[in-house]
C-alpha cells in the first residue's frame, strides 16, 4: 500500500482512491488514536467543499468516528481554515476537513487539524497510517452506550465570520470588489462578510453545483477574474481555491497580485506599524526573487524554507515569526490563525488599501518580479537525487548565477512524487532564462538517465 499522508493530508480520486472504506478507516483510527490522549470521548469537527464527493466521505468518516465511540460534530460546507479556528473555539479534541483544495471536482482529500489548529504531526499521521495498514483496529468494536453519536452544528459558518470581522479595524464602505470564490467553500461566506464590512461585492463562480469547483475558476486561473475587474471599476478582484486557504488578487488594471507580492506588501505594512517580528517574512525557496530584492531594499529579512506551507509554519512556530507564505497564495498571518487563510489575508490587504489610501496597483509597485522558468528533466527515480554529486550540472549552475551577478538565480531539485529533476531560472531576460533552462534540461536528462 502506498503512503497514505501526504504534505497536505491525503488526496486521490474519490472513490477509486480515497474511497468510503478508507476514510471510515480514517475516522475509526483517529478516534482510536485521540482516544489514547484523552480520558473522554473525543469530539472531531467535520467540514467540507462542495464536491459531489463530500456526502460520500463525510458520511463514512461519522460511521467511522461512531464506530470507535467518539462524537462528530458536522459543520457543512466551510473553509478549511474555519476548522482550524472552529476546532480550538469549540474546544474540540480534532477537525477534519474534505477538500482537494485546488485540484479538480474528481479528487478529494482528508485533512486533521489537531485540537489547536494545526495540522498533525509527522509522528501522529505516520501512527494512524500504520494502524490503518496493519488492520489493527479490526477487532475492537465498542458496543451499547460506548458507540459514539452525530450532531449537525449550524452557528460555524456565522462563527468563524464574526472571528474574521473582528480581526480588521476598519470598514470597506466605498470599495468595489469582484470575488471569484472558484465554485467552492468560500461561495456563501465570502460574499456575506465582506458585504457586511460595507463593500459593494459582485460574485462569478458562486454557485456550486458539485463537478464545477476549480472549473475554469478561482485562484489557480484567473483569466475570468481579469476580465471582470478590468471592465466596470472594481478596487480589486480577489480569488480563493476550493477549500479557501489561498488567495490571488487582481488590482483594478487586471495586474495580478500574486503570494509573493502579497507578502511584500502585508511586510512593508506590518513593519511600519512595528507588528513584523524581527522584520522577517518566511517564504519558500521557489519565491520569486523580486521578493528577495525587496526585502534588501527595505531593510527585511527573509527565511527561506523547503517548497510547501507546512514547512513554512513549522519555521514560524520554531522562532516566533508572525508572516509567511508561498507564491501560490496561501499565506499565514500567525497572529491571527493556525494556518493559510485566503479571507483573512484578503481582508488584512483592503484593509491597507483602506488605510493608506492607496490603490493595489500602487501598493504592488514595491516588488518586480522577475520572470521565472520552470522545466522538469525527466530522470532515473535511483538517481534523481544524485543532481548535487555531479560536477558538470554544478558547475553549469555555479556558471550561470555567476553571469546572473545578482539579476538572477537558478534552483534545482527533485521531485518528492515523480521521477524528475525540477529546475527552476529567474532572470530579466525571459528568452535568456528560457534557454538556458532548456539547455540545463538536457544536460541534467544526458547525465542523469
Amino acid at each position: 500500500m502506498k503512503k497514505l499522508f501526504g504534505t497536505d493530508g491525503i488526496r486521490g480520486v474519490a472513490n477509486l482512491e480515497l474511497t468510503g472504506h478508507l476514510a471510515f478507516e480514517i475516522g475509526k483510527v483517529t478516534t482510536y488514536v485521540l482516544a489514547e490522549q484523552s480520558i473522554h470521548s473525543p469530539v472531531i469537527l467535520i467540514g467540507r467543499d462542495t464536491r459531489i464527493s463530500g456526502d460520500l466521505l463525510e458520511s463514512s468518516l461519522v460511521a467511522g468516528i461512531c464506530a470507535m465511540g467518539g462524537h462528530a460534530l458536522c459543520l457543512g460546507v466551510i473553509p478549511t481554515p474555519g476548522i482550524a479556528y472552529l476546532t480550538q473555539l469549540y474546544q474540540a479534541d480534532a477537525g477534519i476537513v474534505i477538500s482537494a483544495s485546488h485540484n479538480s471536482f474528481e479528487f478529494n482529500g482528508i485533512k486533521i487539524f489537531n485540537s489547536k489548529g494545526y495540522k498533525l504531526s509527522d509522528e501522529l499521521e505516520e501512527k494512524i497510517e500504520k494502524m490503518i495498514v496493519n488492520r489493527e483496529l479490526d477487532s475492537i468494536r465498542p458496543i451499547g452506550d460506548k458507540i459514539g453519536r452525530k450532531s449537525d452544528i449550524t452557528t460555524s459558518g456565522q462563527d468563524y465570520a464574526d472571528f474574521l470581522q473582528n480581526t480588521v479595524e476598519t470598514d470597506f464602505t466605498g470599495m468595489k470588489l469582484v470575488m471569484d470564490c472558484a465554485n467552492g467553500a468560500a461561495y456563501k461566506i465570502a460574499p456575506a462578510l465582506f458585504q457586511k464590512l460595507g463593500a459593494t461585492v459582485d460574485v462569478i463562480a458562486g454557485n456550486p453545483t458539485g463537478i464545477n469547483i476549480n472549473n475554469h475558476c478561482g485562484a489557480t486561473d484567473l483569466e475570468n477574474l481579469i476580465k471582470a475587474v478590468k471592465g466596470d471599476g472594481y478596487d480589486m478582484g480577489i480569488a480563493f481555491d476550493g477549500d479557501a486557504d489561498r488567495f490571488m488578487a487582481v488590482d483594478k488594471n487586471g495586474g495580478v497580485v500574486n503570494g509573493d507580492m502579497v507578502l511584500a506588501i502585508l511586510g512593508l505594512y506590518m513593519k511600519s506599524n512595528h507588528s513584523l517580528i524581527d522584520n522577517t517574512i518566511v517564504a519558500t525557496v521557489m519565491s520569486n526573487l523580486g521578493l528577495f530584492k525587496m526585502a534588501e531594499k527595505n531593510g527585511l529579512n527573509i527565511v527561506k524554507t523547503k517548497v510547501g506551507d507546512r514547512y513554512v509554519l513549522a519555521e514560524m512556530l520554531d522562532k516566533g515569526y508572525v508572516l509567511g507564505g508561498e507564491q501560490s497564495g496561501h499565506t499565514i498571518l500567525l497572529q491571527h490563525s493556525t494556518t493559510g487563510d485566503g479571507l483573512l489575508t484578503s481582508m488584512h490587504l483592503l484593509e491597507i488599501m483602506k488605510n493608506t489610501k492607496q490603490p493595489l496597483s500602487e501598493l504592488s509597485k514595491v516588488m518586480t518580479v522577475f520572470p521565472q522558468v520552470l522545466l522538469n528533466a525527466k530522470v532515473s527515480e535511483e538517481n534523481k537525487d544524485r543532481y548535487l554529486e555531479d560536477p558538470i550540472i554544478q558547475k553549469m549552475c555555479s556558471q550561470l548565477e555567476e553571469d546572473f551577478k545578482g539579476d538572477g538565480r537558478v534552483l534545482i531539485r527533485p521531485s518528492g512524487t515523480e521521477p524528475l529533476v525540477r529546475v527552476m531560472i529567474e532572470g530579466q531576460d525571459k528568452k535568456y532564462i528560457t534557454d538556458r533552462a532548456m539547455e540545463l534540461v538536457k544536460v541534467i536528462e544526458g547525465r542523469l538517465n
